[in-house]
């Protein structure tokens, strides 16, 4: 599987970090939390340096319960960043995490981002395919029900892989018939989804397989791994790290995170392990 991110083509077979960079004063994890012009260059420098090979810029902070943001903000928000990083940085792809398709549009035709994040699948804004079928650059097709404000109210699946499933296979249809290429998966973790929930979904994550796309797994320090380790966001890198490993050997191709450096070594050892079970699987030997 292969992605076109502004003329390059990426090996989706060969999985890499997507570092989160926030110009938002309220996302759930302090530390992520860029407000000027240097917090934001420093942020993008250690996302390059640590090994992170995109990074994601958002300006609407989508913690459960979070507070609306006007779509001027969002906007004057997001393309600062972009306008900031792009001067330092031309080369690294910039992905917008957004769920509007006019911030879309504005950060991608004017400002050169190169990536659209949209938790919402395209359910928040019924402009959003159309807008990413007209950008043309890869989409990032997250599961979500409802909205930031009130997506954990209703957790009641008659068969939760099922209905993500079909949710995907639906939307994905809609994204060809309009012309988009390069979808990645992401199965929203945290979103929509009890701690019970989302531990089943990666524990059959193989599933999105089927859909031979890269898919896309963000857990980056999220409640479903502090809340079951007593713990806070703060104290969940080593969590953060075990459950990003295994995301790698269930088949996933980005490692959305705050950490890039560990999730970045966490993608070395799985590479090593499946190199040699394929150098094992390859030899033969016999006791005589």
């Amino acid at each position: 599987m292969k992605l076109n991110i502004n003329g390059t083509l990426w090996d989706s077979n060969k999985p890499l970090v997507m570092g989160i960079l926030n110009v938002t004063p309220d996302s759930f994890f302090a530390d992520s939390r860029c407000q000027n012009e240097n917090a934001i260059l420093k942020r993008a420098e250690e996302i390059v340096n640590q090994g992170g090979k995109i990074i994601d810029i958002g300006g609407y902070s989508t913690r459960p319960g979070c507070e609306e943001v006007d779509e001027k903000e969002e906007i004057a928000r997001v393309t600062n960043a972009v306008k900031l990083i792009k001067k330092e940085f031309p080369e690294v792809p910039l992905s917008i995490d957004t769920f509007r398709s006019n911030v879309a549009k504005i950060a991608v035709k004017d400002f050169g981002a190169d990536i659209i994040n949209d938790i919402s699948g395209g359910n928040i804004d019924e402009k959003m395919f159309e807008t990413v079928a007209e950008l043309k650059v890869p989409y990032i097709l997250m599961h979500m029900r409802g909205t930031p404000q009130n997506m954990n109210k209703d957790l009641n699946y008659s068969d939760l892989k099922k209905e993500i499933f079909t949710y995907f296979a639906e939307r994905v249809n809609r994204l060809r018939l309009l012309g988009v290429n390069d979808i990645i998966i992401d199965p929203g973790f945290g979103f929509s989804k009890s701690m019970e929930q989302n531990y089943e979904l990666m524990d059959d994550m193989e599933l999105f397989a089927t859909f031979k796309m890269p898919i896309l797994v963000g857990i980056s320090r999220k409640r479903m791994i502090w809340q079951l380790l007593d713990k806070n966001p703060q104290e969940s890198l080593n969590g953060t790290t075990v459950l990003n490993t295994i995301a790698l050997m269930k088949g996933a191709s980005i490692l959305r995170v705050h950490d890039v450096k560990e999730a970045a070594e966490a993608i070395k050892i799985v590479e090593k392990m499946k190199e040699c079970s394929t150098t094992k699987s390859s030899s033969s030997f016999s006791f005589i």
